[in-house]
């Protein structure tokens, strides 16, 4: 058997992260002549994906949203025990105690350790006590780190003005990446006017109540339009919103609920606009599939969307946690022409293609890897 040129652990809270969010990264690291070891808490349909994608799956146990310090140090000597075991070259993470406990894990086992900090979550949306800590811990599982990506600006200078992180060990990364192939419309045509469709956990920093109440306003206007939201209920965020309040939306006919897909491409395709009111992201992978695929855009002038759609050229930005801004945003939506609808439409995919594509998200984890070691360097 060929001796692989390095071992990489990839480590995210879920599983489903992995396989959805970072199998391209995941493929080139194996075309790299690298072994892929993947960590997650155990998800068995999420393993077997994982296992035809060539990784190796390690279980550990996160309690992604619990707050107990115990469960969080059983967590972090798991890592440590495992990064003992496997020997890894380089240590990746995505989400907040991944990036945490096993960046400490693999500073203590002498590991190289890249943490990706796709999106801050509700720790820095709303400042508490929860928020102090967060902080304190990152500062402590940072200074241990050979790089760390952001994927915006906001997020980075957030950091490094909190000194949370050394600003010589940032690394500006485009999202998690777009296959411009697999994300595309089949004809390019415009959909029925008016048809709205939000992408998201139902929670309430994901603006979830203000897309509510936009439909509201907006359908006494234009009683023909349609809302739709296509995401779980039940999830385990602290601004989870209840079923019983999400049912009353649904009995007023306010939106369309649809059910969590393995394929989103069939939703956006029927879509005229996606809509994603949220209160911060890291660079959202939803506006970035919508671009790709040739759909104008409305959402939040915030960190993390902001980036991906400009106001009248890909789509409409509104104000955070402000229903009346999302509202006219809306509004203008269903006021746009089909040469406009277009003309965002082209300039969205052409952004998407050029900025944010697969390849050169994993140019810049290939070259960082190598820049600092952990990955051999490429012959010629």
């Amino acid at each position: 058997m060929t001796k692989p040129a390095c071992r990489i652990v990839v480590c995210a809270n879920q599983a489903w992260n992995l396989v959805n969010f970072r199998s391209g990264l995941i493929a080139e690291l194996q075309r790299q002549g690298c072994e892929v070891i993947a960590i997650a808490p155990p998800d068995p349909e999420m393993e077997a994906r994982l296992a035809e994608m060539g990784c190796r799956f390690v279980p550990v146990g996160i309690d992604a949203m619990g707050l107990s310090p115990l469960r969080d140090l059983g967590t972090l000597l798991q890592l440590r025990r495992i990064i003992r075991r496997e020997k890894p070259d380089a240590w990746l993470s995505w989400t907040i105690k991944p990036n945490v406990y096993g960046v400490l894990a693999a500073r203590s086992c002498g590991v190289k350790a890249y943490p990706n900090v796709s999106g801050l979550g509700t720790a820095f949306i709303r400042t508490n006590l929860v928020t102090r800590v967060v902080k304190l811990l990152y500062r402590t599982a940072f200074k241990g780190a050979s790089r760390v990506f952001f994927q915006n600006a906001d997020d980075a200078a957030l950091f490094t003005d909190a000194r949370l992180v050394d600003p010589a060990r940032v690394t500006f990364l485009p999202g998690s990446g777009i296959d411009p192939k697999h994300w595309r419309s089949p004809d390019g045509n415009r959909p029925k006017p008016r048809q709205f469709l939000m992408v998201a956990r139902v929670v309430g920093d994901k603006g979830v109540r203000e897309y509510v109440a936009a439909a509201r306003a907006v359908r006494m206007r234009w009683p023909d339009t349609v809302c739709r939201l296509m995401g779980p209920i039940d999830v385990a965020n602290r601004t989870a919103i209840g079923r019983e309040e999400f049912a009353g939306w649904l009995a007023e006919g306010l939106i369309e609920h649809v059910e969590p897909s393995g394929d989103v491409r069939p939703q956006m395709i029927a879509a005229d606009f996606v809509v994603l009111p949220s209160y911060r992201e890291g660079l959202s992978r939803v506006l970035l599939e919508a671009s790709a695929m040739g759909r104008p855009i409305v959402t939040t002038d915030v960190p993390g969307c902001r980036d991906v759609v400009r106001d009248g050229e890909s789509g409409f930005l509104c104000k955070p946690a402000d229903a009346e801004s999302l509202t006219a945003a809306m509004a203008r939506a269903c006021e746009t022409s089909d040469a406009d609808w277009h003309r965002m439409a082209a300039e969205g995919r052409r952004r998407a293609i050029e900025e944010f594509s697969i390849e050169r998200v994993n140019r810049i984890y290939l070259d960082t890897l190598r820049e600092t070691g952990a990955l051999p360097v490429a012959n010629g």
